[in-house]
């Protein structure tokens, strides 16, 4: 077959295509993604990393805001509720965090907590045990962690002891009880302190008839002639002794019932805003250092890694004599010399400041080996770019997903060291107002066994924070890699 020539093809066979419209460029129908942007899209992808931010950030809100809502302030104490159980006013009702626990008590014990109005709440089992030669009776009851405190003595001024009387009338709740008096009871059931079961009729003092049965009174009666028993404070003046049912009087003193969500440590505070305000401290401590440490780092591994040679060298000897010191000694010395000028948390900030830089300046200084005689950075030398924009605009932007996945991995490496450092007993940061998760952990370690609460919850929290924060910066390195800008997961 013949190839037919291009000349002899007639002029009329061509035809003019859009003769008649103008020809332009075609605007682009999606807009440019940008280098943030492009990385957020890559790690919400990651429903792993997601997932973690939202815990990491519940953590956060945690932290900042129950200290503003609990009804119990960093300073609240009271001894008498050392080690209270969890309790949830909405979840016991479905059986969950009742502040009720189960003991076994022998008959002595059984007779004291069951005369405490709602004390035992429920009776298990009962059964006799032969123990040489006597037979010993023993209960297995649930006890209610909260009204087990019972009957305490008080000491208030005569205007409270008439506001509580007025309180009582007016409310029908009993908060006083009448007092023992040694010298003048006589009834043979103050063997077994029957005094506790008694009726009153909440009218005051009274004494004892002849007949000698016991009648109500709620003040001792052995120093005045009026019926009042009181001392002469060195400071307050006059006070009255009180013998009052401690459930009832903290509910009359605080205008709520006892009730810890997640229950009491040993000093009686509650756990949920001790740790919320530990927590606090602690993410205050971890993203301070890891600020700090990733501006020192990466200043000192962009100036190693860009400009090599002799400066190189010499920084790096720097790093080695820093890196010999253990980080054990860093912190002792700092806590037995500087912590008497500065306090506590900012001695251990300069401790994990002192060192806490160099790994986050090896991981610069060798990205900037990688990228720093790529074409692109030739190109812009060759073009006239100065080393700063060199630095920061055309090599710092490939190390940042390292940077960051090393300075994000840094806050719960802080926390965690702080955590064990105060579990160990080499830091200290109780205070009344002040405490921290290593420090929650510190002390409810001698209760693990018995109490077992004080020490589940900031575990808990440490376990949550650690998981989290890994996944999270897993996400980061991921997204911010500029290698994989564009790639499909």
């Amino acid at each position: 077959m013949k190839a037919t020539d291009i000349t002899d093809i007639p002029k009329e066979k061509f035809v003019l295509v859009q003769h008649d419209q103008v020809m332009h460029d075609e605007k682009l129908k999606t807009k440019p993604i940008g280098y943030l942007k492009d990385a957020i899209m890559r790690f919400s992808r990651n429903k792993g990393s997601v997932v973690a931010a939202y815990i990491i950030a519940a953590l956060m809100l945690f932290a900042i805001l129950v200290p503003f809502f609990s009804t119990y302030s960093t300073t609240f104490k009271d001894g008498y509720y050392s080690y209270a159980l969890p309790k949830s006013k909405i979840l016991s009702k479905y059986g969950i965090m009742t502040g009720i626990s189960e003991y076994t008590y022998n008959q002595q014990s059984f007779d004291y907590y069951n005369s405490m109005p709602g004390a035992i709440v429920e009776v298990l089992d009962s059964y006799e045990v032969e123990d040489s030669g006597r037979t010993n009776t023993y209960y297995d009851v649930r006890v209610d962690s909260y009204k087990k405190v019972g009957y305490v003595y008080k000491n208030v001024t005569p205007e409270e002891y008439d506001a509580i009387l007025q309180y009582q009338e007016e409310t029908g709740i009993q908060i006083l009880y009448p007092m023992i008096d040694t010298k003048k009871i006589k009834v043979e059931s103050y063997k077994t302190d029957a005094n506790y079961w008694y009726e009153h009729n909440m009218k005051g003092a009274a004494e004892y008839d002849k007949n000698g049965e016991y009648q109500d009174i709620f003040l001792k009666d052995d120093t005045t002639e009026d019926g009042y028993a009181y001392y002469t404070a060195k400071m307050g003046g006059a006070q009255y002794q009180v013998r009052v049912l401690y459930y009832e009087y903290f509910r009359y003193v605080n205008g709520k019932e006892p009730c810890f969500l997640f229950g009491a440590d040993g000093y009686g505070q509650d756990i949920l805003v001790r740790l919320a305000s530990g927590a606090r401290l602690s993410f205050l401590l971890g993203i301070s250092v890891a600020t700090i440490n990733f501006i020192l780092g990466t200043i000192y591994g962009a100036i190693e890694g860009y400009y090599g040679g002799t400066l190189d060298l010499t920084m790096e000897r720097i790093i080695d004599i820093l890196a010999g010191i253990p980080f054990l000694i860093v912190v002792t010395l700092f806590q037995m010399y500087l912590v008497r000028k500065v306090g506590p948390v900012v001695s251990l900030l300069f401790a994990f400041i002192s060192t806490g830089w160099i790994g986050t300046a090896g991981r610069v200084r060798a990205q900037f080996y990688r990228y720093k005689g790529q074409e692109y950075v030739l190109a812009a030398r060759t073009l006239g770019a100065k080393d700063r924009r060199l630095i920061f605009r055309h090599i710092l932007p490939n190390a940042l997903g390292t940077i960051i996945t090393g300075s994000v991995l840094m806050i719960p490496g802080v926390i965690f060291s702080e955590s064990t450092l105060a579990y160990l007993g080499i830091v200290d940061l109780q205070t009344s107002k002040l405490t921290s998760i290593g420090t929650l952990l510190s002390n409810g370690r001698s209760s693990l066994s018995t109490f077992p609460h004080v020490i589940f919850f900031p575990a808990l929290f440490i376990s949550l924070l650690m998981i989290s924060f890994n996944l999270f910066g897993n996400g980061l390195r991921d997204a911010f890699n500029p290698s994989l800008r564009g790639a499909e997961e």
